[in-house]
């Protein structure tokens, strides 16, 4: 098995998946958050909007 699989696996489970005001889903490590269930405007900037990744209609 490939030490890469391993990796990845262990950084998604440092992950979150959180929402801002407006609805829009966000990618975030869970370290860099206050509240692990939304994303304040700062707080942003450390993460990944995810309509970049999968386009709006997914």
């Amino acid at each position: 098995m490939s030490m890469r699989g391993k990796i990845i696996s262990k950084e998604y489970q440092r992950m979150v998946f959180v929402r801002d005001d407006k609805g829009g889903e966000y990618v975030c490590y869970a370290k860099d958050l206050k509240n692990k269930d939304h994303v304040s405007a700062s707080e942003k900037e450390q993460c990944l909007d995810t309509s970049l990744v999968l386009g709006p209609n997914w």
